[in-house]
């Protein structure tokens, strides 16, 4: 079709001219969250800007089986199976777009062959930004931990500082969803490294860079990889400016918040840092240095703007030429290091699009913690619990540990094994916590590697002691025979859950149970 849209109308519009050209013949890969609401949109414009929409709807289900019923009435063409796509197989690009589902890895032959087939091959993310309105907002926020929390605070403070802005992607609606409804201005997007592998010219306004770890290599296969499908979006920015009739074709100035305490994300920093404004395309915002968020990037390299915890614990964010002192740490209800790290790059975003500085600290102070992410879900003889289910991986739980500071620590370790190294863990386990307690499918392993490094200490460092648990029931009830009054028990695994759940969401929930109940049976017998 001659009018679909351009290399050249993505670039200078960026997302916001998209909108009014024929989208042409589209091909959906999956039928998770993002694939239907894609295909629910696309149905919506056949016969005006969508010629025709095929759907390849992965496994054959009752609910996917369902959906696609529904909209057949509508011309939607459908197929079931890795196999779905080989009819097409003698044809020439018979698709213009192909939407792909972010659980379809890149190597799957679902996703290689719709990426054969078509013009081109996206994510939804970067569909519902070449979908937004002209005077549309984008922050995109990735990283390895953290996402979610900051994607979430960062909507909360900007809704507070009289922004109408939504938390979307991995988090709250669906991206395109939030486009559809037309109630958003500011988009404040979790990107996973899946979404962003399948970007093309998705370039955010405001782009969040937190740490970089080893994650999710089953799908991208190596570190180097998972590390450039996060870099691509400000890759993205650059191409985006160099191509576009100014720098400022968007509605902002873009800027680029990076976690320079995390060496990938500092390497990145290196990198722009030789080159011009122009050059870059973008504007960043270095958060610490290689000594930790303490640190300011102006004093260690000169760098125009930074932002950092100073040594009184208040964030403070230099932009433009001005400081800006925001909350102090004492006053986050999130927290450790990493919270208020997070904390700090939403400080930033929010001081990026002009809020002021008053309104940001105090919606800051009022963001309670996420479900499952240092959650506290009550006490049982004094004993203040904690659910991290959502730590997954060892960095995660390394960073959960600095939590409590001043507190006996007991944390309960184990589950599906990623195979990940420990020593990491290891060191920060003992010298953190009091107890460790490893369970599940990878407790012997954690176990193992903890007592492994006790001869190597020092008679003067920390040691924690190691208690052994078959599930995560005996790990709680294990950590409480070993507390005393006043001591935290942390859940956070540093592994998936599905040796014994069906996510870490359900281990969370049956964690926050348990310790209802246990404190019921203290309560109770007080009672008698």
């Amino acid at each position: 079709m001659d009018d679909v849209l351009n290399i050249q109308d993505v670039a200078d519009g960026a997302a916001s001219n998209a909108r009014g050209f024929d989208i042409g013949r589209v091909l959906v890969l999956g039928l998770g969250k993002s694939g239907k609401s894609v295909a629910r949109y696309c149905a919506d414009l056949l016969g005006s800007r969508v010629e025709s929409l095929f759907i390849a709807a992965g496994a054959q289900t009752p609910d996917s089986v369902a959906f696609v019923e529904s909209l057949a009435p509508q011309g939607v063409s459908y197929a079931f199976g890795d196999e779905a796509l080989e009819s097409f197989d003698a044809l020439s690009r018979p698709f213009d777009i192909c939407i792909a589902s972010p659980g379809i890895p890149c190597w799957h032959e679902l996703y290689v062959c719709g990426e054969r087939l078509s013009g081109e091959l996206i994510s939804e993310v970067e569909f519902a930004w070449r979908e937004s309105k002209p005077d549309s907002i984008w922050i995109a926020i990735t990283g390895t931990n953290g996402k979610t929390t900051t994607t979430s605070c960062c909507a909360h403070v900007l809704r507070a500082c009289g922004f109408a802005a939504d938390a979307v992607g991995n988090i709250g609606d669906v991206c395109l969803d939030a486009v559809a409804a037309g109630n958003t201005q500011v988009y404040v997007a979790e990107v996973s490294s899946y979404q962003l592998y399948s970007t093309r010219y998705f370039a955010p306004d405001v782009a969040v860079m937190l740490n970089i770890t080893p994650d999710h290599l089953h799908w991208h296969q190596t570190l180097e990889a998972y590390r450039d499908a996060k870099f691509k979006m400000l890759d993205n920015m650059t191409a985006r400016a160099r191509t576009a009739s100014s720098a400022t074709s968007g509605p902002i100035m873009p800027v680029a918040i990076l976690d320079a305490s995390n060496d990938v994300v500092r390497s990145k920093v290196r990198e722009l840092k030789v080159l011009s404004r122009e050059q870059r395309g973008f504007s960043y915002v270095p958060m610490g240095t290689a000594d930790g968020i303490s640190g300011d990037m102006r004093e260690r390299c000169g760098a125009e703007n930074a932002a950092f915890i100073s040594g009184d614990g208040r964030l403070r964010v230099a932009f433009g030429g001005v400081e800006h002192v925001l909350a102090s740490c004492d006053d986050l209800l999130i927290k450790g290091e990493h919270n208020a790290s997070n904390a700090l790059a939403v400080g930033a975003v929010a001081v990026v699009l002009g809020a002021d500085d008053a309104q940001i600290a105090d919606a800051l102070a009022t963001f309670a913690p996420l479900e499952h992410r240092i959650e506290p879900c009550g006490d049982v003889r004094g004993v203040a619990c904690y659910n991290d289910s959502k730590a997954t991986n060892v960095d995660a739980t390394v960073k959960a540990l600095t939590a409590f500071p001043d507190k006996r620590l007991i944390v309960l370790l184990g589950g599906d094994d990623k195979g990940t190294g420990l020593d990491e863990l290891v060191a920060a386990v003992h010298k953190h916590a009091a107890v460790a307690v490893c369970f599940g499918a990878a407790g012997p392993r954690f176990a193992r590697a903890l007592e492994g490094a006790l001869d190597a200490l020092k008679a003067s460092e920390p040691r924690c002691r190691v208690e052994h648990a078959q599930n995560m029931t005996g790990a709680l009830d294990c950590a409480l025979s070993c507390a005393r009054e006043g001591d935290v028990i942390l859940l956070s695994p540093a592994c998936a859950s599905f040796d014994e759940f069906k996510s870490f969401e359900h281990r969370g929930s049956v964690f926050k149970q348990l310790v209802k109940e246990r404190a019921g049976e203290v309560s109770g017998a007080q009672g008698e």
